[in-house]
């Protein structure tokens, strides 16, 4: 064998090794580009062909949004080999990629598979025609809205109590599950789920004998008796908060499911709270050791003890979450709070404030109209509206952040809900509705910010869940490198083959002896 057929022999090798690592980093790329949202459409729901509107519509919460799955599918091969043209014409069988944010029954997640499934999928449940829970047909052990409620029974929403009963909300039965839909908290599930933090809710006290809370409420305390448990309530705001933060109900759990609620009960019976008992209950909250304080509706943040309350717990390390003051509430002069109290405002699905706000006096916004709330004992889930809700939202994001990422202080966690919020308004920040805008869950906990200065476990080892995406990216760029480490070698050992090569040509070669007389 020659010196050259060696040499292309050696050189055929390793270039085979480098496409070899080259064609393992395109599959790598491409199973975490695969690893997707979808939906299998089957023949029909509620009676109806199925349509990319309806969709849309059941699984992001706005028919609008249709033209994104649309533009996510067109032209993409289906199992049957036909693709998407007519967003009005969907075959049984077709699996749909969904958008990042896609909540409900029947979206799926996984790597797209490239076969028709074996059987037809069956029609989508219809929406069910009885009563949503929460409300009730007048009947036996029932009440019907505006009855008179008798002793000992919880007064109908919107009935005004007599003197001992509990007060009630009004509420609407008209259930909307578009919040958790906008924030998916599911998308920051796989990095945090709140896991070791204590969210202190000063309101109303929460009902622990709920089963959507088991476990994951304290006994908490009573301010208005100055002892005794805190996880009665009679209102029903408190409730409704510790549900938004930890409720374990199947398909609406809490934004932080693995947190723990101290409920701090400041009301009475008739929903009525003192500014001292605010303050009081703040200040306990933070000695108590809660790392997250959700301030209801109920707290008067402008009152000047309130304010250095809200002081001493932020100096404590404790992220304080509070309602915006209304337009028609005086600010109280020289009311200077620390960095890491963060304002809330509420907002409808359409954008819209959920009460009149001081411009200027929101640092974020979260959903805070018709949202779906966990209710006391006997009364069920309902929808209503607050900014008390918006606050619960954020305080869950807040416990999402902090178990995240441990080292933060609670400045630099205000700061990250703030950053990572998506901007509403003007496009500028703050802007003088929305603040820096509406929290973005997912990426409070994976987004890295270069600000902050505290670099031990910054990106967060996982509270839960496990961290798959860093895991490819890290799988990617290893298998990058080797890539490129094996191209320069292939050109080094080229270069000296040849070198090799060359030499030896020339060692080989003799020239002619001079002829003798």
């Amino acid at each position: 064998m020659s010196c050259n057929t060696r040499s292309v022999g050696r050189v055929g090798l390793v270039v085979a090794t480098v496409l070899a690592l080259l064609g393992l980093t395109a599959q790598a790329a491409s199973a975490a580009d695969e690893n997707v949202k979808y939906y299998t459409v089957t023949t029909s729901y509620a009676g109806k062909p199925e349509n990319l509107t309806e969709i849309a519509d059941r699984f992001l919460g706005s028919g609008s949004r249709s033209s994104e799955i649309f533009n996510l599918n067109t032209g993409r091969k289906q199992p049957d080999g036909q693709a998407l043209t007519d967003p009005a014409k969907l075959n049984p069988g077709w699996m749909l990629i969904l958008p990042w944010d896609a909540v409900g029954a029947g979206v799926q997640h996984g790597v797209l598979g490239d076969k028709s499934p074996t059987t037809v999928p069956s029609p989508a449940p219809r929406p069910s025609s009885s009563p949503s829970p929460g409300t009730t047909k007048p009947g036996k052990g029932t009440t019907s809205p505006g009855s008179t409620t008798k002793p000992g029974q919880t007064p109908t929403p919107g009935t005004k109590p007599k003197p001992g009963q509990c007060a009630t909300a009004s509420t609407s039965s008209s259930k909307s599950n578009w919040a958790t839909l906008r924030l998916a908290p599911d998308q920051a599930w796989p990095t945090s789920k709140g896991n070791g933090q204590l969210v202190a809710v000063v309101d109303s006290g929460v009902d622990g004998s709920l089963p959507q809370l088991a476990g994951h409420v304290s006994e908490g305390m009573d301010i208005i008796a100055g002892s005794g448990r805190g996880d009665t309530d009679c209102l029903g705001t408190g409730t409704g908060m510790a549900g938004l933060i930890v409720s374990q109900d199947q398909g609406s759990s809490g934004i932080a499911p693995e947190a723990t609620v101290m409920p701090v009960r400041i009301t009475d019976a008739a929903g009525k709270a003192r500014a001292e008992d605010s303050a009081s209950a703040i200040t306990a909250a933070a000695e108590a050791g809660a790392t997250v304080i959700a301030l209801g509706s109920h707290v008067d943040t402008n009152d000047s003890g309130v304010i250095a309350a809200i002081n001493g717990a932020v100096g404590k390390d404790v992220v304080v979450v509070a309602c915006s003051s209304l337009a028609s509430v005086a600010v109280a002069q020289n009311a200077k709070t620390a960095p890491g109290l963060l304002r809330v405002g509420g907002i409808g699905m359409d954008g819209q404030w959920a009460a009149d706000y001081h411009l200027g006096g929101i640092d974020v916004v979260a959903p805070g109209v018709n949202i779906t709330e966990l209710g006391i004992t006997g009364t069920g889930s309902s929808a209503r509206s607050g900014t008390q809700y918006a606050v619960a939202f954020v305080a869950g994001a807040a416990a999402l952040v902090r178990a995240a990422y441990p080292d933060l202080t609670a400045q630099q966690v205000a700061h990250r809900i703030e950053a990572t919020a998506q901007k509403m308004g003007n496009g500028k920040v703050p802007d003088a509705r929305y603040g820096y805008g509406l929290i973005d869950l997912a990426a409070s906990v994976t987004t890295r910010l270069p600000e902050e200065v505290t670099k031990a476990n910054v990106g967060g080892t996982p509270a839960s869940g496990g961290g798959m995406t860093d895991g490819r990216t890290a799988l990617l760029v290893v298998v990058i490198l080797l890539a490129l480490a094996a191209a320069v070698m292939l050109v080094l050992r080229v270069r000296r083959l040849l070198r090799e090569d060359r030499a030896q040509d020339e060692d080989s070669f003799t020239e002619p002896s001079p002829a003798r007389g």
